[in-house]
């Protein structure tokens, strides 16, 4: 394979990455990006899915809480154009999910998406894992410093009360 076929995957597997969020303690993907990616109109996807609710039980694809729906706004960057689309929470899939959809909309284009997208998800996962030890470290350290900060409001606020005289 050569460096600029080798270049443009990787370019494909981190734009999929970069749609994989966290919510509910879940890895997914929303309606909106998977359509993207499988080149139909969101309306589309969501169609063929109501069409096949059976396929897609709760751990398959849940729809977003209006809360939820606001965290992910405030944690991406999104023009007001693009919020003014969306009249209804977005669909979110799980690696589940994302799989039955290529049964659902049995086209090359959502079968050979679906396979990249599997193996984003993989990959992140590895990740997670191989990581998951340097993860709980920096925790620990997070919460370390949490303690100390508290400490140092707590001298600040006795040396601001006069109860404490630094000596140096």
């Amino acid at each position: 394979m050569s460096e600029n076929k080798l270049v443009s995957v990787e370019n494909q597997y981190n734009n999929i990455k970069s749609k994989i969020y966290a919510i509910r303690d879940k890895q997914v993907m929303l309606d909106r990006d998977l359509a993207e990616l499988y080149m139909v109109e969101t309306r589309v996807l969501n169609q063929a899915v109501k069409r096949n609710m059976s396929r897609f039980p709760n751990d398959f694809m849940f729809q977003l809480t209006k809360p939820e729906f606001e965290n992910w706004i405030s944690q991406i960057v999104i023009s007001n154009k693009e919020k003014m689309g969306l009249r209804k929470m977005p669909l979110a899939f799980t690696e589940q999910g994302v799989s039955m959809l290529s049964a659902v909309l049995s086209s090359k284009q959502a079968v050979s998406v679906s396979i990249k997208i599997m193996n984003a998800f993989v990959e992140m996962r590895k990740f997670l894992l191989s990581n998951a030890q340097i993860f709980q470290r920096l925790d620990k350290v997070e919460l370390k410093q949490l303690k100390t900060d508290e400490n140092l409001e707590k001298v600040f606020e006795l040396m601001e009360q006069n109860q404490i005289i630094p000596k140096q």
